[in-house]
């Protein structure tokens, strides 16, 4: 007969509740300032959902109300430069966090409410109304309220796709040595995603200060927990990646604090990361002023037993006992909290013909639209700008066109102790796979990173370092159809940062891809993400096609505060051509493309391995085309002069692609020079593609779904042909 032995997990896991001398022992100040914070925080949503029945907020108006002990239990044990992030759900979270910041020594029940939260309260509002006034200028609203200073990292939207983002600043503090941690908070919905569970993974494995605070309401809209999980602890997930977890009465904020405290002790001793699982109930709906038991999916008699529980009553009842607050004063705060919540509301909301409406002057500017989609790359500015003909260093004719990848690298990184890179086998292999991470770990240790198979973690890890600021992150999809499984944290995460949260924050970050075309890799291993990036928010697009070119363009990226996409090809790997010997340090501007070919019978367009094939296409051909390397690809980086200037010579274009036409880059800059150049064209803009299907294994079938010479050749002759010219 088998035998069996129960397991023990590598970390301990612990329900945490208070008993009567936790409450004698609690410091009256701490119980002061839960208290005036939690009230602060309830009158503030109470407003707020006030003015969304008026409607007068655009959007949702997630309320937390009921809620309130778990942030504000969390956020009293932090310092001031400890950091929080949150989902959709984090008005109070936003607010304990900032109140605990604009009051570092405490608030008191019984004291004036001061000037900064005033501030703070406005602010809010204003963000959450959609107003110039706030911390966002309007652009956040209710799910994405920022405020730096005070440590809000940003929350989100997207069910936990914050959680990444708040591994990326716990690295930073772990790098930095500063001691300090990060929160992170989501619902019970967010804990069956997959970037949640391969965030606590990743932070296990690195031993990042990070608590993943867990607010179990019960609730993901309308789908109770026991719908969505087996395993409805959901403490319980911490125990499969040993991290040490806590389970309490999100109900109870002393319980909170007193777990909150045992989970900063671990992280700031180097302990690694922790769960905190609260169980705490919100009392409205998902959104709005209405209880969810108008929507049938919970009893009334299930909210009436827990808003007997309401976190506020019990710290408050607390208090009294001890003789620290009486029911009168309990009655001032509310009443002071009330007045100044309606005060708030009152210098962003006026009256007229009996309708109440957002003051007009309050809104912002339609010109602030598309500010701060990306920086004005004025950072770049004075920089050593080189050409390959006239530059007048030392020259390798006959370069590798992966060596040089490295040894940029390399160079950066000695001399920028900042860059940190990370991705899969960047470690081994002798620089990963193909080898551009050739001698970097031997030479920068830690600051080489071997990642878990996590594309979606460790690109958000990745986001969260550059909103840090202390860092630059560097990473590298092995093959680029992996965004796909990334695409949360790549999109609408980081491309999207820098406008949502107000468009002042940098977000400085590079990913490194290669495609992969020609080698075999079939349909998922395959394509030019060129098309795709370049219609998505907020990134750059360098395509670099020689040796020489690599090196100015990501120095440019590597120098850029937007996240940048830095294309490579295989074809190009082994590829040789001229580069620097040992002068690494210029740069090739972004949003510059080169004519490297002359000529007067059409404009040809292209980018990476194809510029060289176009090239040879034309000599054979003996066409006299003018060949523009485009190297930028973004919307913001095309060289409009130059494209202008060779079509309005020409008046013919082709552009020139190896990837699938249906994520065609071609088909996007196409459609944007007929819009802009239509005068001064003499027929449409002709296209060179691949298929509509994906490369696959078949070598035969994969050089046919890709854009090769023959196609470039019928390219050539489309738009020779349309001028009544023929080639031999």
């Amino acid at each position: 007969m088998a035998t069996h032995m129960d397991l023990k997990p590598a970390a301990p896991w612990r329900e945490l509740t208070t008993s009567r001398d936790d409450w004698n022992a609690a410091d009256p100040a701490l119980l002061g300032t839960m208290l005036t914070s939690m009230v602060l925080i309830r009158a503030f949503e109470e407003k707020v959902l006030e003015l969304a029945g008026q409607g007068l907020v655009h959007g949702p108006a997630h309320s937390a109300i009921g809620q309130e002990g778990g942030a504000t239990g969390s956020a009293v044990m932090m310092r001031a430069s400890d950091q929080v992030n949150g989902s959709h759900r984090a008005h109070h979270q936003f607010l304990a966090k900032s109140l605990a910041y604009v009051a570092p020594d405490g608030l008191s029940p019984t004291a004036a409410i001061g000037g900064d939260v005033r501030d703070l309260s406005k602010k809010t509002m204003a963000e959450i109304l959609g107003l110039a006034q706030g911390f966002c200028k309007g652009r956040g609203g209710s799910m994405h309220l920022r405020w730096g200073d005070a440590g809000n990292l940003g929350t989100n939207a997207i069910v936990g796709g914050g959680v990444p983002l708040a591994a990326g600043a716990a690295f930073a503090h772990k790098r930095a040595g500063t001691g300090d941690a990060v929160f992170t908070y989501f619902g019970d919905g967010a804990t069956n995603i997959g970037s949640v569970l391969e965030t606590m993974n990743l932070a296990a494995a690195w031993k990042l200060p990070l608590c993943f605070f867990i607010e179990n309401n019960r609730y993901a809209v309308s789908t109770h927990v026991e719908e969505a999980t087996a395993e409805t602890r959901l403490s319980a997930r911490g125990l499969g990646f040993a991290i040490p977890s806590w389970k309490v009465d999100g109900m109870d904020p002393l319980a909170v604090a007193l777990a909150s405290a045992e989970a900063l002790e671990v992280m700031r001793s180097g302990g690694g990361p922790t769960v905190i699982e609260a169980d705490v109930y919100r009392f409205f709906h998902q959104n709005g002023p209405l209880p969810g038991s108008a929507f049938g999916y919970r009893t009334r008699e299930e909210e009436q037993e827990w808003r007997r529980r309401d976190p506020i009553d019990l710290l408050a009842r607390e208090m009294a006992l001890r003789q620290l607050i009486g029911e009168d004063e309990v009655a001032a705060l509310r009443a002071r909290a009330k007045a100044l919540m309606e005060d708030v509301a009152g210098e962003l909301v006026e009256q007229v013909d009996g309708k109440r409406r957002i003051i007009p002057a309050l809104w912002p500017s339609p010109d602030f639209r598309d500010f701060g989609v990306r920086g004005d790359l004025s950072e770049l500015d004075g920089v050593r700008a080189e050409e390959l003909e006239t530059f007048t260093g030392r020259i390798e004719p006959q370069a590798r066109f992966v060596d040089v990848v490295a040894d940029v690298m390399h160079r950066r990184m000695a001399q920028d102790d900042r860059i940190v890179v990370m991705g899969e086998d960047v470690h081994r292999l002798k620089g990963g796979t193909n080898g551009a991470t050739r001698g970097l770990k031997d030479a920068f240790g830690d600051r080489v990173l071997g990642t878990p198979i996590s594309e979606n973690a460790f690109a958000g890890l990745a986001g969260g370092i550059a909103m840090d600021g202390r860092y630059v992150p560097v990473i590298e999809f092995m093959y680029p159809d992996f965004m796909w499984v990334a695409a949360d944290q790549v999109f609408n995460q980081i491309g999207k940062a820098r406008h949502m949260f107000g468009g002042d924050m940098a977000v400085p970050l590079v990913l490194r891809t290669k495609v992969a075309m020609g080698t075999g890799y079939g349909s998922q291993h395959s394509m030019d993400p060129a098309g795709i990036f370049a219609t998505a928010v907020g990134w750059r697009i360098v395509a670099p096609s020689t040796p020489f070119d690599y090196v100015g363009l990501m120095n440019s990226a590597l120098a850029c505060q937007d996240p940048v996409l830095v294309l490579e090809h295989v074809d190009l790997y082994n590829a040789k051509g001229p580069a620097p010997v040992d002068d690494l340090d210029y740069f090739i501007p972004l949003g510059k493309a080169k004519v490297v070919r002359p000529g007067s019978a059409m404009t040809i367009l292209t980018y990476l391995s194809m510029v060289k094939s176009t090239l040879e296409e034309v000599e054979r051909l003996g066409v006299d085309a003018e060949v523009i390397d485009l190297r930028s690809l973004d919307r913001a980086g095309l060289d409009w002069e130059t494209i202008e200037a060779s079509i309005a010579k020409t008046g013919n274009v082709l552009v020139v692609e190896q990837g699938s036409v249906g994520t065609s880059y071609g088909g996007f800059l196409a459609a944007e020079i007929q819009s802009r150049c239509f005068d001064a064209l003499d027929q449409p803009v002709q296209r060179v593609h691949g298929g509509e299907a994906s490369p696959s294994i078949s070598k035969v079938l994969e050089a046919a779904a890709c854009a090769g010479p023959k196609d470039i050749e019928a390219g050539i002759r489309r738009v020779m042909a349309e001028q009544g010219l023929a080639l031999a």
